[in-house]
Formats: structure tokens, sequence, C-alpha cells
């Protein structure tokens, strides 16, 4: 079995958000990435510990990830060579993002990539020498309407702008402006669509305006395959063994999950506490949770030993 779980969290050092905090109660408690996904990672070791503690010696590797949060660019070749099928090391993989709001297990998650739309015109005085200047943010205007009519949810395609830049005061024409977005795919085919929408937005040679995109498809598909069914079927078996519910269900987020499940190996990736407020200030963890996801994980990754299942 591999696991794999991220270090990370989105919350910057300089915030004031950077302590756990119980409530009176005792039922919750919040602070950066006590969910998203510091949780997962307790119960994970937590798990193994009690294996260990009942002399159950189990085959497994665990992979700590430090760039999740910002797309796993530097560790996803480390991760796909682990997870590749091709050197039959691993059988499943275990990720320990948080539990979906009713304590569930996503089967089935899109891809997701990012885009940059990088655009030049020619600078000048509005007043005095308008005629002969281009404006890069009337052009990145045209390309972002553009944009947003290649989205299309009811197919599996989602396409977002965020954050915009361009000009410098409303008196001068701008020479440059760019153009931030994020893509959501259910499937490769999705994935190349929206690759080749894109890329017909840039402009030949080197006149002006000139349009130039830039993007990255980084995390495939994680579609609800044979194997990862029966790795998740077999989750629920286990849960409803110890009183517990797990759900199934789908979410547009994207984790190493997708990674591994596309270097070979059945993955399911939401084995984690329970919780919310993820990305945010206010993110709480649920605190009973704690011992009944590790539980969870104990009896699943028992299971997963003693040949109950078959993936390959």
């Amino acid at each position: 079995m591999l696991l794999c779980g991220h270090l990370d969290t989105v919350h910057p050092l300089e915030s004031s958000f950077r302590s756990f905090a119980l409530s009176s109660d005792g039922k919750t408690g919040t602070g950066p990435g006590c969910v998203d996904m510091k949780g997962g990672l307790v119960i994970a070791v937590g798990a193994l510990e009690a294996l260990e503690a009942c002399g159950e010696r189990l085959s497994w590797g665990f992979m700590f990830n430090s760039d999740e949060e910002t797309g796993s660019y530097h560790s996803d070749q480390a991760m796909r060579a682990e997870a590749s099928g091709k050197n039959g090391k691993y059988d499943v993989g275990l990720v320990f993002e948080p539990a979906m709001t009713d304590g569930g297990l996503v089967i089935q998650r899109p891809g997701s990539g990012q885009f940059m739309i990088e655009v030049r015109g020619k600078s000048g005085h509005v007043g005095r020498d308008f005629k002969n200047c281009i404006s890069a943010v009337t052009t990145l205007g045209e390309c972002i309407m553009k944009v947003a009519k290649m989205a299309d949810p009811d197919e599996g395609a989602i396409v977002n702008i965020g954050p915009i830049r361009g000009g410098t005061a409303t008196n001068i024409v701008p020479d440059e402006a760019f153009a931030w977005g994020n893509v959501r795919y259910e499937s490769p085919e999705v994935a190349n669509e929206l690759v080749r929408q894109l890329d017909a937005l840039a402009t030949p040679g080197d006149g002006l305006p000139r349009v130039r995109i830039l993007r990255s498809f980084h995390r495939p598909a994680k579609p609800s395959l044979g194997p990862t069914m029966a790795l998740a079927n077999l989750a629920a078996q286990a849960a409803a063994s110890l009183g517990q519910k797990l759900p199934f269900g789908k979410t547009g987020g994207v984790c190493d999950g997708n990674n591994m499940q596309a270097a070979g190996l059945p993955t399911i990736d939401t084995l984690g506490v329970r919780g919310g407020g993820l990305h945010t200030t206010s993110e709480w963890i649920e605190i009973t949770s704690l011992v009944e996801r590790c539980q969870l994980l104990a009896v699943l990754m028992m299971r997963v030993h003693d040949g109950a299942m078959m993936l390959r």
C-alpha cells in the first residue's frame, strides 16, 4: 500500500491564523490545515502505530508531499515513479484528503490545469497619439470573452478567469495586459479540446497586438475505474463493520490521488478526517473523526493486506 499525504497548507506565514485552538466543548478545533490535511496525516500515523502495536506487519510506503496546494509540480515526478504500476511495488494508493461533508468518500474527480494569457500592444498618450496605439487591455478583454464561451459544465468543461492585470493610468494606452485562469475537465478528450481552444487565442508572428498562451494541464482526471471502485467498496465494507457510514460522491476538487491513479495505481483519496472551512481562516476539524477515521484506515489496511481483493 502506498500512503500519501501533503504537509503544506494555503495559509501564508504572515497570517495571524497560525495556531490550533480547541473549542470550549472539545468537539471541534480550528487551525491552519487542521482538516486539509494535518488531521489526515495524524490518523494515518496513528493507524500505522496501532497496527504495529497489534503485531500486524503490513507492506506499505508513505510519501509526505510539501507542494500539493501549489500543484505538486516538484513532487509529481517522484510520486508517479513510486505509484507506477511498472515497478509492481504497490497494489493500491491511499490518500488522506479530508472526507466529504457527510463523511463520504470521493470516487470521481476532474482534472485541473492553469493558464495565462499574455498580451502585448503599443503604448502612447490617449489624447495625442491614440490612433497609433494598440491597447493590450482591449485585446485581453476580447480574449476573456472567448474564454468564457469555452466553459460547458454539462459536458465536463469548466473554465474560469481569476486575476487580471493591465495598464497604469487612464490617460495611457496600456501596452501589456495579463489574465490567469483555471480549467477543470472530466476526461482527456475534454482537456484536449480546451487546449485546442486556448492555443487558438495565440497570434502568430511578432505583430501587434500579440497574444501568447502559457498553460499547464498538470492534474489528469480521476474517473471511477473498476479497480478503484473495488477499493472504495472494500473501504465501505470496513466502515460498515465498524458501524460507520461511508457514502460515495464526487467533487470538483483535485489532489495527488489524480496523479497516482494516472500512474496506474488504483487510489482512493478522501480517507482523512471530517471538518470544514477548507482554505479559509475558519478551517475546523471534528475531533471525534480522528478516532473513527483512524479505526477505518487500520481495518481497511488489514483487509487489503489479507488479500480481500484483487486489483491487479
